[in-house]
């Protein structure tokens, strides 16, 4: 020990001379004479110490703010988080694509103070503040960054902090909005197959048949884009049998174009009933469909078992479900073959991965629905890896040609690569931003991570029991 503190004197004086050592001890030269044994060897300890630049003392990690960003064009408008700490650790997070900020920043008294490291115990603080779909930003948003923080601290990768990896690369599957015509669409997901997608998304339903006469059948005047705000069995709007056979043909002229081999999924039918769910299911069973992804409100858990089970077509809901127990209702009662969660919705990483092994434990497969930066992309990424029966990650932002500028991997690494995300090694998340390049797509009002001094306190008594 005694030869130990002897080395660490010399290395502490390396390369001055021992008045200038002194001095930076704050003592002078006849005070420094009387230094002797420990007091001399504490002295120098001092000095080391004072001199080390660590990148973080997990135990004493403290989280002293939390501010925001406003992407807008990824295509989405997406409000990034950034949560500091007084060991100059950044994390970064991100509220779900479409969501105020707002649901962020009030939360930020109730995690000032906290350490970021505890993950668990802060998400359980403010799990109660989240709620299906967008209201569930903040929480899951907050989430990340703290496991980021956390990964950062302890100089692991978030894959690692939810029990390892069960892959190197995440599968992407490409979502495609509609296009006019079927040949269009197919051309579309045939170049995301040249960019090395190996799984496909489209968008189709009742709004291609607006000027198909004889193709729905709905209340006199009733515009079929005006049920978006009238929840499916609500709406009195259905599929004839031509429209059905319409709608097939469609489906059909896309796959001559992409080939029968390739996974194809589906999404945005409009708000129609069951029955027409059904229809439309069934005519899909020809084209091996991968998915038809929440034909009715996840809500209605009886009524997508209906449709689940009066078809050979998959049945996918999740990207507005919050926390796990709405997920296990789904699966127990056997509603989906697939979930399908939103990481920004569902709870975050850690509560995510908990959805999936319970899914996993059922035999039910998991995809993953993602729209927005690269920040919440990272996260997918890590949550995708540990889990053992995931299929495919949505990226939604392939035509946006900055999008993967907005951040620096870590590891130098690439986002994607021939259609996989790369599982990084990099502590927490394995991504930084890259400031320009997010400057030059804030939404004007949002400012770049201005203080947030107005959201520091707000008195409460958030306790839910007595």
């Amino acid at each position: 020990m005694k030869l130990r503190v002897r080395n660490l004197l010399d290395d502490a004086s390396h390369g001055v001379d021992r008045r200038s050592f002194f001095k930076t001890l704050g003592l002078t030269a006849a005070g420094a004479m009387a230094l002797r044994g420990d007091a001399a060897a504490q002295a120098a300890a001092n000095v080391v110490n004072a001199n080390v630049k660590r990148a973080s003392e997990p135990s004493a990690l403290k989280i002293t703010d939390l501010r925001v960003a406003v992407v807008t064009g990824a295509p989405m408008t997406c409000p990034l988080i950034r949560i500091d700490t007084n060991q100059g650790l950044v994390g970064w997070g991100e509220v779900r694509d479409g969501a105020s900020e707002t649901y962020a920043l009030f939360l930020k008294s109730r995690v000032l103070g906290e350490n970021p490291c505890n993950v668990d115990k802060v998400f359980r603080k403010i799990k109660q503040f989240g709620s299906p779909a967008r209201q569930a930003g903040g929480v899951c948003g907050i989430e990340m960054a703290l496991m980021d923080l956390a990964g950062k601290a302890w100089g692991v990768p978030c894959w690692q902090m939810l029990g390892g990896k069960f892959r190197d690369r995440v599968r992407l599957y490409a979502d495609t909005t509609e296009r006019e015509t079927a040949t269009e669409q197919g051309q579309m997901l045939k170049a995301r197959m040249d960019r090395g997608i190996t799984f496909l998304k489209q968008d189709f339903g009742i709004g291609l048949l607006r000027n198909v006469p004889g193709a729905l059948s709905m209340p006199l005047g009733t515009d079929i884009g005006g049920g978006q705000r009238v929840m499916h069995p609500f709406t009195g709007i259905t599929i004839t049998d031509k429209g059905i056979e319409w709608l097939s043909d469609w489906v059909g002229q896309i796959r001559q174009v992409i080939g029968m081999e390739i996974p194809l999924a589906s999404d945005h039918y409009g708000h129609i009933g069951v029955n027409s769910c059904i229809k439309l299911a069934r005519a899909m069973e020809k084209w091996n469909l991968a998915w038809m992804e929440d034909m009715v409100p996840w809500e209605f858990g009886e009524l997508l078992k209906q449709i689940k089970d009066s078809t050979t077509t998959p049945v996918l809901t999740g990207e507005d479900i919050y926390l796990k127990e709405d997920f296990i209702k789904l699966i127990d009662i056997g509603a989906v073959d697939m979930i399908h969660p939103d990481l920004a919705s569902s709870g975050g990483l850690m509560e995510t991965k908990k959805i999936g092994d319970y899914a996993m434990e059922h035999g039910v497969a998991m995809a993953m629905h993602f729209a927005g930066t690269p920040v919440s992309f990272m996260a997918n990424v890590h949550c995708a890896a540990a889990t053992e029966n995931f299929i495919a990650l949505e990226h939604h932002s392939l035509d946006v040609p900055w999008w993967e500028d907005l951040v620096k991997t870590t590891s130098g690494q690439p986002l994607v690569e021939k259609g996989f995300a790369i599982v990084p090694d990099a502590p927490g998340l394995g991504v930084e931003l890259n400031e320009e390049v997010v400057k030059q797509h804030l939404r004007p009002e949002s400012g770049f991570f201005k203080p947030t001094p107005e959201w520091d306190k707000e008195r409460s008594n958030d306790r839910h029991w007595s």
